[in-house]
């Protein structure tokens, strides 16, 4: 897993996912995710989240985004 195959956008997603879980114990909704990063629409963050998670760089442990998780 490099940063550097990541766009500034999904860099950007994962900053705000464990800034959000540091500071409140879980992920963030999409929502909440997309007011985060300055995306209006949320099935451009859910895109993204899956773009992620498809690459390995986050999971998450049920349907829900709020259970994400950064992969280190």
């Amino acid at each position: 897993m490099r940063h550097d195959e990541l766009s500034e956008r999904q860099i950007r997603i994962l900053r705000a996912i464990s800034n959000w879980i540091a500071d409140h114990g879980e992920g963030p909704s999409i929502r909440q995710l997309g007011e985060l990063v300055g995306l209006s629409s949320s099935g451009s963050v859910a895109y993204q989240l899956a773009q992620l998670e498809a690459r390995g760089f986050i999971s998450r442990s049920d349907r829900r985004w709020r259970s994400v998780r950064i992969r280190h």
